[in-house]
């Protein structure tokens, strides 16, 4: 949710930025023992260039053996992106409450969600719909990963570790309990209000639920939270502290101080008359994001032990990076360095070249400042773009906050395994600048050859992960 045209919230960066060293991509090889060059005797030769190189150790690929999600278009993976294929709007008006007195009055807004068979009765009523979003979609990912049931029993408990986060967490619980304290007084607020606001019980209540004792925690930057969680997940299993991990990401903050609060950002889209248009990334029209919901999460492991268990193997990930554009609150960085030097270091740990990649699921939120800001940096990536498919999941689904990426990786992996990309709607009047095939408005075959998904968000946040087809 970075990058909104927001003057109210303008402050000035604390001191000067300061300049990289390099904006080139890192690929110089190993250099040898620093020696003192006599005169006569210096070399002219160029320094070597090593070929990126991808991870070989079956103890350190990482792969996605299961995917879970909740969303506006329910709760199944392939029913979510058949959807998405169809270029269907998940985007209307706003019946949780009485947003009639809002400048916006629509959202991604899930209706009819149901956690049968995934949560009890009595835990579901006080559950925040943070929670029970989690929980459901990783569940939902170990059956996908057949590791439903007694099936866990297969792995070493120890060994299995949890990273779900969130951006607002439990912002239902945390709203509810301060109306009741200023209107009921102390005595009034439920002994869950902490338990169930605090962002990292969605990992907790997971690993309580199916046991996993390993690594486990959330991580919380804004709208960039999902690809941390993948990332961290990642290296935990790359590091041989866990052999598999549940990450991913969760969101419901459309509620009147959730949807207020962004409304004061001047973050959202006021397109009332016509609210499955308001989402249009990249379109020279587009007034604003639109607030989605939902959770999505993937099941991480180790190629050895994915094999190990004969788990269904759907796809690789092939590495990620994380960084700060250390500028603004809210904007991005003008010259866009924080993004670029973001991919390019995602493709360094991924071992890949920019030239292998064919595929960007974009941020792409339908901000002013944020779209164009995401395409100059990709640019500054990739010198070549005529090989390269761009799309918008958002313009769907809204900007599922800190479940976006995870919602988002979801829809990567499908195109992956599918050829299929879903189109970007809403793409009426495009910005020139954007001279990328963005799959307009409907549908295009696709072999994907590598993937990366971009997530962003407030503080600076930049965060990138890189997928492939899994190949033995």
């Amino acid at each position: 949710m970075q990058s909104l045209h927001s003057p109210s919230l303008r402050v000035s960066p604390l001191g000067p930025l300061r300049k990289s060293s390099s904006n080139a991509y890192p690929h110089a090889g190993p250099r040898g023992p620093r020696r003192v060059a006599l005169p006569a005797v210096r070399s002219s030769a160029p320094a070597a260039v090593s070929a990126p190189r991808r991870e070989k150790d079956p103890k350190k690929r990482v792969v996605v053996t299961g995917m879970g999600l909740v969303s506006v278009f329910g709760n199944d993976v392939d029913a979510y992106y058949e959807k998405l294929l169809t270029g269907e709007s998940g985007i209307g008006p706003i019946d949780r409450f009485d947003a009639s007195k809002f400048p916006t009055r629509f959202a991604g807004q899930i209706h009819g969600f149901s956690s049968q068979g995934y949560i009890d009765g009595k835990n579901d009523r006080r559950l925040d719909d943070c929670l029970r979003y989690c929980i459901v979609a990783a569940k939902k990912a170990l059956e996908d990963a057949d590791l439903g049931g007694d099936r866990r029993s297969k792995i070493e408990k120890e060994r299995a570790g949890v990273l779900v986060g969130t951006g607002m967490g439990g912002l239902t619980v945390f709203s509810d309990g301060v109306q009741n304290l200023i209107e009921k007084g102390h005595r009034k607020i439920t002994p869950f209000f902490i338990p169930y606001a605090i962002t990292n019980m969605g990992s907790a209540l997971i690993a309580i639920e199916i046991g996993f004792m390993g690594p486990n925690y959330s991580i919380s930057t804004a709208c960039a939270t999902s690809n941390y969680c993948f990332y961290a997940a990642a290296n935990h299993i790359r590091r041989g502290e866990a052999d598999l991990m549940i990450a991913g990401g969760t969101e419901a903050a459309i509620i009147p101080i959730g949807l207020g609060g962004f409304v004061a950002c001047r973050a959202l889209s006021q397109r009332n008359d016509d609210p499955q248009t308001a989402s249009r990334p990249w379109d020279r029209d587009r007034d604003g994001f639109v607030m989605g919901e939902g959770a999505g999460v993937l099941v991480m492991e180790s190629l050895e032990h994915a094999m190990k268990r004969g788990a269904p193997i759907i796809a690789e990930y092939l590495g990620g990076a994380v960084n700060c554009d250390a500028y603004h609150m809210t904007d991005p960085r003008a010259d866009g360095l924080g993004v670029s030097s973001c991919i390019e270091r995602s493709l360094e740990d991924a071992g890949v070249s920019p030239e292998e990649v064919n595929y960007i699921n974009a941020h792409a939120t339908s901000t002013l400042a944020g779209d164009l800001a995401e395409i100059n940096a990709i640019k500054k990536v990739f010198k070549n773009t005529s090989g390269i498919k761009i799309n918008a999941t958002k313009s769907m689904i809204g900007h599922c906050l800190g479940a976006a990426g995870g919602l988002e990786a979801i829809a990567t992996v499908k195109a992956i395994t599918t050829g299929w990309l879903h189109p970007s709607i809403n793409q009426f009047n495009p910005e020139p600048s954007v001279d990328f095939d963005t799959v307009a408005n409907k549908k295009q075959q696709h072999e994907v050859n590598v993937a990366i998904s971009n997530s962003f968000g407030f503080g600076g946040h930049n965060s990138v992960v890189a997928f492939s087809a899994f190949k033995p």
